[in-house]
């Protein structure tokens, strides 16, 4: 399957070209101003690059977030346009799954720096399914709040997690073509259905739910 994936979330974004398992290529697009400008250009030279057209493109995928509210609107908006003009399917992935997906621990924890001194945190099996729902806070209070209501963890098991298992989101390091890999495995959707992450609070009451 061909795959175009796209990451806008933050001013280190990225684009992949994926066939099948085979990374063709990924792009790295820094955007500090934004990508308005930068990213329809990118893809029509990563598919001029390797003889693709946009008809050849099977799946388009994006990271959906957490991250820059502009970024990750500007990713939906390609890619949605993208997929409806070409009549293929897409899917939207979260840049934490993503992360965890960097990861080989039975356990897997993402962090992506949400600014203000929070930061937004994913906990993932091997399997990459959810383990507990992300969620965005100060650092301390996350790491500190033991999500022992999970049947796979333990006291021990989450200290170890905290100590050696944190994939954190740093800067340059391209996130597309693990998004696009994941995008595979989950299957396309119908454009219209992808929608963002931004993993905000719910209320005022110190809970917290997928925005």
């Amino acid at each position: 399957m061909r795959v175009l994936a796209l990451d806008t979330t933050s001013e280190q974004g990225s684009a992949a070209l994926l066939d099948g398992d085979r990374v063709v290529e990924e792009l790295a697009i820094v955007a500090p101003e934004g990508f308005a400008q930068l990213l329809f250009p990118a893809i029509q030279g990563l598919l001029e690059r390797h003889n693709w057209t946009l008809r050849q493109v099977e799946l388009f995928a994006v990271a959906s977030g957490p991250g820059s509210f502009t970024g990750v609107r500007v990713g939906l908006a390609a890619v949605k346009g993208l997929a409806e003009a070409s009549r293929r399917p897409a899917q939207a992935v979260s840049n934490l799954r993503a992360l965890a997906g960097l990861g080989t621990g039975r356990l897997r924890m993402s962090l992506i720096n949400a600014r203000r001194g929070e930061a937004y945190l994913g906990l993932y099996d091997h399997d990459l399914r959810m383990v507990q729902a992300e969620r965005v806070g100060q650092l301390h209070s996350l790491l500190m709040d033991r999500p022992l209501e999970a049947e796979l963890i333990t006291r021990e098991i989450w200290a170890e997690l905290v100590a050696t298992e944190v994939a954190v989101r740093v800067d340059g390091r391209p996130l597309a073509s693990v998004v696009a890999r994941l995008a595979i495995r989950d299957g396309g959707v119908d454009p219209a259905a992808l929608d963002a992450n931004y993993v905000r609070r719910s209320d005022a009451d110190g809970r917290w739910q997928d925005a």
